[in-house]
């Protein structure tokens, strides 16, 4: 939406929960920030800690505090969480439960992460030009069940997350049909919207739950008749994801796979740091975060990409805040951005610019204009 707009358009004000989080969250976070200030939009923001930063002030990742701030807020923008320094804590308090319990308790099911291969990195793709020119593949991730979701999660000796002297461990993987059917809708309707074609991506050969899982998207999609329906074996996705990734449209799977399978498309499209993300309710309410982690390697080190994020907050803009023009903006200026040759080390080549962190996303902001 343009500033002409928004000043004759009475719009409710819009509330977005900042969560910057570890490592090079904060520094994302702000990028983003930044440009969706730019827009004139009716929003206010209001940041709180999560992850290990919440850990430091409040001894837990998720304290009240934030997880009452998301709950109140119409979107989320999130950076990342965790840090090596962590990993020797009680599993209930590291970092990366902080993102299990907003998704547990914001009721957030459907995980989008879309994999596109911008034309101006193309060369910086893993694979040849031809596999990924064009490239344009939507995972829909089920974000409330499956293995990382199961009861028991586990059987410990000690309670720091660790084993020592135990004979097993094991984690159990569930699904309700209701789960299932709900992930399965949105999917044929993004579909719709797309290419019309779905691949829902199992282990039914071996795993009964994924039998369950592809019997009852078969049954859903008999309610689509214009979208085309495949199933196809995890291992066999992973494969043609490398093989030849322009096959698929959208891509529908559980928590686990989506996970693995999303992180693998990624390297499609020349770097992680280009993988926006978006988490939604039923109630359209989401958390937007970049595909990526923490990286503590790079943090405070100015370095990281912000696209990833900015782009999350396109989405946060079209699918949360009902704002298509200002995200389609935010999108475009991205590609003008690119086009002018400006790279992060991520994905720098000869022949390009190497920029920072600010820098990128200032070159952002000034396409805006």
């Amino acid at each position: 939406m343009n500033t002409g707009q928004c000043k004759h358009k009475k719009i409710a004000l819009m509330k977005i929960a900042i969560l910057p989080g570890d490592g090079i969250g904060p520094e994302i976070v702000a990028e983003a920030v930044k440009v969706l200030k730019v827009l004139d939009l009716p929003f206010e923001t209001e940041t709180a800690r999560v992850g290990g930063a919440a850990y430091e002030a409040f001894g837990h990742p998720l304290p009240d505090v934030t997880l009452k701030l998301a709950k109140d807020a119409d979107a989320v923008l999130f950076g990342a969480v965790g840090d090596w320094k962590y990993d020797t804590l009680d599993r209930p308090l590291r970092p990366e439960q902080a993102i299990l319990g907003l998704r547990k308790n914001l009721g957030l099911f459907a995980n989008f992460r879309p994999a596109i291969c911008y034309p101006q990195l193309v060369e910086a793709s893993s694979l040849k030009r031809e596999l990924v020119s064009g490239l344009d593949i939507l995972i829909i991730r089920e974000l409330t069940g499956d293995i990382y979701f199961g009861q028991p999660r586990g059987r410990r000796i000690a309670t720091d997350g660790h084993f020592p002297g135990a004979e097993e461990a094991f984690d159990t993987m569930r699904y309700s049909r209701p789960e299932i059917e709900r992930i399965a809708h949105v999917a044929f309707q993004a579909a719709r919207k797309r290419g019309k074609r779905v691949t829902s991506v199992d282990k039914a050969n071996v795993l009964e739950t994924f039998q369950f899982w592809k019997d009852i998207v078969t049954e859903v999609g008999l309610q689509y008749p214009d979208v085309a329906l495949d199933h196809m074996y995890v291992d066999n996705a992973a494969m043609q994801l490398v093989k030849a990734p322009k096959k698929f449209d959208v891509v529908v799977t559980g928590n686990m796979f989506g996970d693995i399978l999303s992180d693998a498309a990624a390297m499609l499209t020349g770097s992680i740091g280009m993988l926006p993300s978006a988490s939604l309710n039923s109630q359209g309410q989401g958390l937007y975060e970049p595909s990526h982690g923490s990286a503590p390697d790079i943090a405070g080190k100015g370095v990281a990409n912000p696209l990833a994020t900015i782009l999350s907050a396109a989405m946060m803009l079209r699918f949360s805040l009902n704002q298509p023009e200002a995200a389609a903006r935010i999108e475009q200026a991205v590609d003008r951005v690119l086009s002018l040759g400006l790279r992060t080390p991520d994905i720098y080549s000869e022949g390009t610019t190497r920029v920072g962190t600010v820098e990128m996303g200032d070159a952002v902001v000034k396409a805006l204009g």
